[in-house]
């Protein structure tokens, strides 16, 4: 193996072979594209499905041609992320299970749109949906990026436009990172303020 280059910090091992950081990225981006597409053409069929399978389609889309071994699964080892140590491996599929349910529930329970509370307890399921599915983990890797994509999947469902969290900046990540955090310990409001904020920006640009 090739020596790291300055700033290098992993290597993974992928259908292209043991590859650094660096050349991962392009590849990870275009993953998100393949599972983006996928929950679009999904959207105009109609068929954006809040169920674990669908779930595990769009990580093995968006991922399985990068990692055959590991997309498309639930996992089936321990993890800690970060300072979360996510629920047993095998409590994940009943925990998807219920996840889906509940979230479909939520859905259902949400006001209309013209209803003054909307915008609140929209922002309230999607701060809920986001968080529970990463507090889950139900894959090995990539569930931040399937998470965010499951925010726009909420708001397609709805016909609203879907909006893209800003965690691609360092300044960004580290908010995000925090309003996740706290959201472990029970408290929302930084991610509700992200994600609102993001929403109010995707309002904005269609006007």
């Amino acid at each position: 193996m090739k020596g790291k280059r300055r700033g290098e910090t992993s290597y993974k091992e992928t259908a292209f072979g043991v590859i650094p950081r660096s050349k991962l990225i392009p590849l990870e981006i275009e993953g998100i594209k393949k599972a983006w597409d996928f929950v679009l053409k999904c959207e105009v069929n109609g068929k954006i499905l809040f169920i674990p399978a669908f779930f595990k389609d769009l990580h093995q889309i968006g991922f399985g041609w990068i990692f055959p071994d590991m997309a498309g699964k639930f996992r089936t080892i321990e993890v800690t992320v970060s300072k979360h140590k996510p629920p047993k491996f095998f409590q994940v599929p009943q925990m998807m299970e219920d996840f889906a349910e509940d979230l479909k529930l939520r859905l259902k329970s949400l006001p209309r749109l013209e209803n003054e509370k909307f915008l609140d307890e929209l922002v309230t399921l999607l701060a809920w949906a986001h968080h529970r599915f990463l507090w889950i983990h139900p894959f090995l890797d990539y569930n931040g990026r399937i998470g965010r994509l499951l925010i726009s999947m909420v708001l397609l469902k709805l016909n609203l436009p879907p909006i893209e969290l800003k965690v691609e900046t360092k300044a960004g990540r580290v908010k995000y990172v925090k309003a996740l955090a706290s959201a472990d310990a029970g408290h929302f409001v930084s991610l509700e303020k992200i994600i609102r904020a993001a929403l109010e920006e995707a309002v904005k640009n269609l006007a």
